[in-house]
This record gives structure tokens, sequence and C-alpha cells, in this order.
């Protein structure tokens, strides 16, 4: 049996090593097999004839069937072209061509009939059609023709003759090739149970189908497979951490946890937090490694969730670590947990990466004795010569800017791997989570602290900026403060964006009653440190700013948002800005401002923006608009979003449905060893190796 795997793409006939290499390049079809799973990305229906004089200029594509009766050049040196005049009787065509005109006059002949097929245009009231597929009418058999798949293919290749057709010519000497020869990758009861199609059909099918129920039944099939091999991989995976990794065990909630609770919490918890906080002591309470991720919107309470779990491991004897992105959310968070522990036997120190190092030796000295409870930092963290003496739980906030080796590094700070608390205030789609998060438990804080106020939030076109600035002038009035977000920090020859340096002088000059401050990714950590201290104290009434103010700035007296050139920022991050405001009992607002010339896209994510302040809603609406290879976070996961046909906005349905199928064969055969399931757990193994992942593992 051929193994299409391993078989190098160069050794199909029609490749070669000068094809090959662009394929390799332009496409990372290395093998048979990466050839034979890129699938087309739309087909047009080829069994049908039109007529002539049918044609409006509307048409996708069209499909003729009579004869040239002249050619005719026209033009000279670039805008040299060839025109062939063709007929079926109802009237005349022009077929274009502005390359190969030698080849295209002898290859054609004049009075013979033939088949053209190609995207119709009127110019000049004339219908013609450029660069035609053109077929012998007597030896093409139009009902066997089906639908035509349509490739993908970059500029370089089509330069080099590697066009949709081309590629539509490949495949088929591919499957020449294989003559059906391809193993099954389902267990024979898993077809017969689910009615599903053979893979060598429904493979040969989705290049080249001859109608649209077959094509559904084997996108159906395909979809099926693929999305049932993430979910055996990653509920196999969790099943197999659970058995092989033990917890440490917090045993009893003890006198630190308890006085926080009676003496220093600043609100009555909410209902999901305290259903959170339960989760997390039954988790940490067996002898098993917790891995749980906590999602809740802007402003939920995710961090004093996180200070309760760490007291719980102060208790029992452990320490903590709490991990952020950046060195401006660390301090804050330090700052937070200090302010909040105030009065309590509780050390909190924090490590980054300004973190002098005459500060650093004692720091250390301070975590191996034990004497530090909590630490805060950054990736800092993860040097080599940052060691604890009983590191009992590590928490990560804004999990998405963590890679997973990085992430997995922490687990050589402890003898035994750490309980794992990860939180994020970017909501993840249903779907996203049970394949992104797979092997974790996922808790969700779906309640904000009372007294807060839905955000107001307005699309402004920019000729109505002068409106937004009498309003920012009410609010300072008020004693209220402001940030206003560009997208570049200085102007740019190559895009017509805002930016802040432009901005912040303008600002200064229309709002000179009042202390105005900068802040953005260029400045030196001090600097930064310093500008958000000022803002934080209240010192500073005006914030202009990028998106380093997206995560974890927390000034509860902000009460407006102004996003310049929102167009430029997706759902997810509109959402983060956003929160910044809002997080005080005053109304807040928040302006999306634009141009008027907007894609339809843009006026959807701005709709979207307007109607809703709930961070799930928007989450699903940016996986439905942009897929989950562009949501935030699925880069940095660890997972590479390579689905071949299967969408995870799209198929919802499907993936619940396999992923139950999936669970019952793990939970029948936790051992991989019944006869029947053979070929799952074979196959799982390969797609393994050749991904070099496991698909959900956060650490």
């Amino acid at each position: 049996m051929l193994d299409a795997t391993t078989r190098d793409i160069k050794y199909l006939p029609g490749v070669g090593e000068q094809r090959a290499s662009l394929l390799n390049r332009e496409l990372k079809i290395y093998s048979l097999y990466d050839l034979l799973y890129y699938f087309p990305y739309k087909y047009v229906d080829r069994s049908r004839l039109f007529k002539v004089s049918e044609i409006d200029g509307r048409q996708p594509h069209i499909q003729l069937c009579g004869e040239i009766r002249s050619f005719e050049e026209m033009g000279e040196g670039a805008s040299r072209r060839l025109v062939a005049h063709f007929t079926d009787g109802t009237g005349f065509v022009d077929l274009v061509w502005f390359k190969g005109i030698k080849f295209v006059k002898s290859k054609y002949k004049l009075g013979k009939r033939y088949v053209i097929f190609g995207k119709p245009t009127i110019f000049n009231s004339r219908a013609n059609i450029a660069h035609p597929d053109i077929d012998d009418a007597e030896t093409m058999q139009l009902s066997s023709m089906g639908l035509q798949p349509f490739y993908n293919t970059t500029e370089r290749m089509k330069r080099s003759g590697l066009n949709s057709q081309a590629m539509a010519k490949l495949t088929s000497n591919l499957f020449s090739l294989i003559k059906g020869e391809m193993e099954e990758t389902l267990s024979p009861y898993i077809l017969q149970k689910y009615k599903l199609m053979p893979l060598h059909e429904a493979l040969r099918v989705i290049h080249f189908p001859k109608n649209t129920d077959e094509l559904r039944r084997a996108e159906y099939r395909l979809k099926f497979e693929e999305l049932f091999y993430i979910q055996l991989g990653i509920l196999h995976y969790s099943k197999e951490r659970r058995h092989k990794y033990a917890g440490y065990s917090f045993t009893k909630v003890g006198d630190m946890f308890n006085r926080f609770y009676s003496e220093n919490l600043p609100f009555e918890l909410t209902g999901a937090q305290k259903r959170v906080v339960r989760e997390i002591r039954r988790d940490v309470n067996r002898n098993i490694q917790m891995n749980r991720l906590v999602q809740g919107d802007v402003g939920s309470g995710k961090t004093l969730v996180a200070l309760l779990a760490m007291l719980l491991a102060k208790d029992n004897g452990y320490q903590a670590c709490m991990m952020a992105p950046t060195e401006i959310l660390a301090e804050q968070h330090c700052s937070t947990l200090k302010r909040m522990l105030a009065g309590l036997p509780v050390r909190v120190e924090l490590l980054t990466g300004s973190t002098k190092q005459k500060e650093r030796e004692p720091l250390f000295a301070s975590l191996l004795s034990g004497e530090i409870d909590i630490l805060v930092s950054t990736h800092a963290v993860l040097e080599d010569n940052v060691n604890f003496a009983r590191l009992g739980l590590v928490v990560i906030d804004e999990q998405h800017r963590f890679g997973v080796v990085q992430r997995a590094k922490m687990w050589t700070k402890s003898r035994i791997p750490p309980h794992v608390l990860v939180m994020t205030a970017t909501p993840i789609p249903r779907t996203l989570a049970m394949t992104l998060y797979g092997d974790l438990e996922v808790s969700v804080i779906d309640e904000l602290p009372p007294g807060r106020k839905p955000i107001a939030t307005r699309h402004i076109f920019r000729n109505r900026i002068t409106e937004v600035y009498s309003f920012i002038e009410k609010q300072l009035q008020a004693g209220r403060q402001a940030y206003i977000v560009y997208p570049l920090i200085t102007e740019s020859e190559k895009i017509d964006l805002k930016n802040l340096e432009e901005g912040y002088l303008q600002l200064c000059n229309r709002f000179c009653d009042y202390k105005i401050g900068k802040l953005h990714g260029k400045m030196k950590p001090k600097e930064k440190d310093a500008e958000m201290q000022r803002f934080s104290s209240g010192e500073t009434r005006l914030l202009v700013s990028t998106t380093v103010i997206e995560v974890g700035v927390d000034v509860p007296n902000s009460t407006i948002m102004v996003i310049e050139n929102a167009e430029r920022f997706g759902l997810s991050q509109l959402h983060q800005l956003r929160g910044r405001v809002g997080r005080g009992g005053e109304q807040s607002y928040c302006f999306l401002v634009t141009g008027e010339k907007l894609s339809d896209d843009t006026r959807k994510r701005m709709e979207i923006m307007t109607g809703s302040n709930d961070g799930f809603e928007i989450a699903e609406a940016d996986l439905k608009l942009r897929g989950p290879g562009d949501i935030e976070g699925t880069q940095q996961s660890g997972i590479a979003f390579d689905l071949k046909i299967a969408s995870l906005s799209r198929d919802e349905q499907l993936l619940q449905y396999v992923r139950d199928i999936a669970r019952a064969i793990v939970d029948d055969d936790p051992d991989c060893d019944k006869e029947h399931n053979r070929v799952l757990w074979r196959r799982l193994a390969e797609i393994k190796k050749r991904n070099n992942r496991h698909w959900g593992a956060i650490s």
C-alpha cells in the first residue's frame, strides 16, 4: 500500500523538483498526504450550459458551448491582447488573452465546437471572458464534470503556472496513483454506527464531487474525523494526566483564609465567586494536581478569587506564585494584594525584569527559606536561579500571553507539580474552550459585583470628535478621568491612522487646564510606572495611551474611554480596552471613533460593541467573524489551529457530538488495548507524532 504520508510530493507525476520547491514554500505541501488534505475552498457547478444571450455580467461563472469564428490581435506592448469572437448562435462573446497569445492561436481552431468556462464581464456593452477554460465539446461529457473545485494559490504559484486548474490536475494525478489504496482511519463499528462515508471515497469526493449531496456527505465524514481526534486526544491526555500526576493536598481552611474572609474582605462575594471558590477548594483537597481555568469578564473579581486560593496554600504550609504578562500588571497585582492583606502576617513580594541585582539576592534567599508566602512576578520567575521552598500553587493571569513551554517550566520549581489556576479576562467561546483548554476544568465568573453599571458605548465618526471632547470636558469638570487610546505611537508613512504623539499635542491644546499624561510601549519601565502612578493618584486627569493599558489597569475614577481608529482593533481587544472604565460606581462611557468609509465586517463589529457589554457574547461573535486562528491567545496556546475542513464556530453541534463519542471510548477503553479501538489509538499516535503536540495541554 502506498504510504502517502512519507512519499515526497516531487515524485508525483506533473510535479518534479521545481514545482515541489514552490509547493513546499508557498503552501507547505511536502508529501502526497499534504496535497490530499489541501482541500478546495469553493466549487462551481459545471453541469449546466448557459446561452450567450443570458450573459448579464452578474454571474460569478458561466459555461457556454459554441465555436470561435475569428481571432483578432489588438493593442501594442503591455496592452497587447488576443481576442477570439465566440458564438453559440444566440449572440457573441469575446474571449480575451493577455498572455500565451501564440500558443492559443495554434491550439484552438476556427469552426470547431468548444465548451468555454470562465467569469463573464460587460465592457463597452460587449460581453467578454478573460483567459477562459476551454475543452473539446466532442470529448467532454458535461454529466461527468459535476462541481469544479477551486484551490487557493499564491501569485508566485500563478506566475509559474500553478493555478487552481493546475492544482486540480495534480490532485487528479494523485488519485490515479493511489487507486483507492487509502488505509481507513476510523474503526468499522464507528463507520457503521454513525453512517460515515469511507475515507478513500470521502477524499475523492471532497476534491471532485459530482453533486452537492455527495459533497455534503464527504464534508461531514471529514469534519467528524478531524474534530473527533482532537477531542479523543484531549480526553485521553486529561484522563492519563489525572492518573499520572499527584498533587499537594490542601486539606484545611485555616487562620489566614478565615481571618481575611471575616476581617479584610472588601465586599460580599458574588454568587459566582463563591461557586468558583468552592470548585477550587474541592480540587486542591484531592491528591490530584488542580488544573483549572477561571474565566471572568473585566471587573468580575478574578483576582480576589485567586487570592483566596493562595491563602489556602498558605494555610497548608505552601507558597504561591502569581504570574502576570507585563510589569505594569505585576506591580498592580502586588500593590492590590498587599492592600487587601493589610494587617495579616502574609508576606507578598514582587519580582520583575526591572528588579535590581542587589534586591534579587535577598529575595531569592527568602523564597528558598519559605519566608515569602506569595511571589508576584513576570516571566522573570522562570529563570533557573529562582527557586521556592514549597511551591504549592501557581496562578497565571492572562494566560494567553505565556507560551506552553514557559508555563511548563513552573513545574520544575516544585518536587510535585504545583496546582495551576489559570485566569483570563478574555472570555473564550464554548467551542474554543473545549478544544483550546480541553484538559482544564473550567469555572466561569458570570456576575459583576453589585453597583457596577453597564458601560454606555457609542460609535462616532471622526467628523463629530468635537462633540466627544465637549463631553470629556464635562466629565473632567465633575472630577472624573479619561483615557484616549491610539493604534500608533508616531505617524506612519504607510498607514493613514491617528497617532499618539500628534494626538497628545492636540489634546494638550484642547484641555490646557488639565494635566495630561502619555503612555506607550517604547517608554522605559520606570517612566511607565511613574506615569501610571500619577494617573492612579488622580494627578493626571487624561491619559493618552496605546494598547499597553489593555490589561490590568484599574483606576475606578476613570469614566471615559475613547478609542481612535477603532476599526483597527478586533472585538476582543475593543472589549478589553472598554473594560478599563466602568470599574467604580459612576456611569462610564466608551466612544469608538472611526472614519466614515467602513467595511461590512467593521460595521458589524461596531454594532456588536455598541449593542452588548457581555464579554462571552462578544467572544462568540468574534469567533464567528474571525475564526479561531485569529482569536487572541490561540497562537500562544501551544495549538496551531490548522483545521483543514471543520470550523469551531460553524460546527459547534458536531464538536459536542464527537466529544461525547470520544468520552465514551476513553471511559470504556482507558488502557487503549481493546481490539475494536486499535485503529483509533494507532491513528491518534500518528497524529500526535506528525503534529508534535498535545491538544489541550496547558502546562
